[in-house]
């Protein structure tokens, strides 16, 4: 049933909980190492997306399929996200401040336009190359800090591993696409293949040395709180928030053009919770980043 009302209460839920996780992020790093925040959210993702399905009354589970068949449908997604995007990401965000690492994974927009062109045959636009080549302007700047002409990248192996997860969500969100099963079903089919794989790297890091999972000794639960936080907000629920805000809007863009919102109240909460102080070139390259998105997404038409 379409009700703008709710719509716009899903979507803003939605994208406070996003603009939070940046920040959770880092606070999880305080006690987690990448490995063990990666570890424990995607396990409390899995738990809550099962929860989800479980709770759905109305066959969401997918299991016309079949639980084998299942699994193997999600077995290159589910590598993709959880495993490897949000390994890469955590150790982005590890090493770079939170305001520098959410605006790089930002760019998933402009580089998702790119390959819907390559791989899904999409039409190509002059407009869809000059995009990328403002947003990639907009990288630079952070990435450098606004030194264009020194061109001292704070942390050149933290910017590309936070740009390789813009490439490595794209990949996924393509292959999303052509998976027909019910979107809250193959979400949860996805992150128990990516836990399982999360789970057998821990296992072997573990052996062969360099898979702790705490920064320091764990003294109770505050340890795996924000992982926990992280798992439900960034991974699971937020999902499902959108997914209803869309069901019941009666325009894809209406809701769609808050996802703009996001970064600018993520680094509000940047700036009022880890205390970080906003780099000029962090939110005149945001903008730039933004801008491009909003000249490549002009004119095209709603899917």
């Amino acid at each position: 049933m379409k009700n703008q009302r709710s719509a716009y209460i899903y979507a803003i839920l939605a994208v406070i909980a996003w603009s939070s996780v940046s920040t959770a992020f880092k606070l999880s790093l305080k006690f987690l190492t990448p490995l063990g925040l990666l570890l424990f959210s995607s396990l409390t993702a899995s738990i809550f997306l099962v929860l989800i399905n479980w709770s759905n009354g109305r066959n969401e589970s997918g299991d016309r399929h079949g639980f084998y068949t299942n699994i193997k449908l999600s077995l290159l997604p589910g590598f993709l996200n959880p495993f490897l995007y949000y390994l890469v990401l955590f150790y982005a965000y590890d090493r770079l401040r939170a305001q520098e690492a959410q605006v790089l994974n930002y760019t998933w927009a402009i580089v998702l336009a790119v390959m819907s062109i390559i791989i899904l045959k999409e039409r190509f636009r002059v407009r869809d190359i000059v995009a990328l080549l403002i947003s990639f302007g907009g990288v630079i700047l952070i990435s450098s800090r606004g030194s264009f002409i020194g061109m001292k990248f704070d942390n050149p192996l933290g910017s590309i591993l936070a740009l390789s997860s813009s490439l490595i969500w794209a990949s996924y969100w393509i292959m999303n696409m052509r998976d027909a099963r019910p979107p809250v079903c193959k979400l949860m089919y996805n992150f128990l293949c990516g836990s399982i794989f999360i789970v057998f790297n821990t296992l072997v890091r573990a052996v062969i040395g360099g898979g702790e999972l705490f920064v320091q000794s764990p003294v109770g639960l505050v340890f795996v709180l924000g992982a926990v936080y992280v798992g439900i907000f960034e991974m699971g629920l937020t999902f499902v928030l959108w997914l209803k805000a869309l069901e019941r809007s009666k325009s894809t863009s209406m809701i769609s053009n808050l996802i703009f919102v996001t970064p600018f109240i993520s680094l509000l909460f940047i700036a009022l919770i880890l205390k970080e102080s906003i780099h000029p070139a962090t939110f005149v390259g945001l903008v730039i980043i933004i801008g491009s998105n909003a000249i490549q997404r002009w004119g095209r038409d709603e899917r």
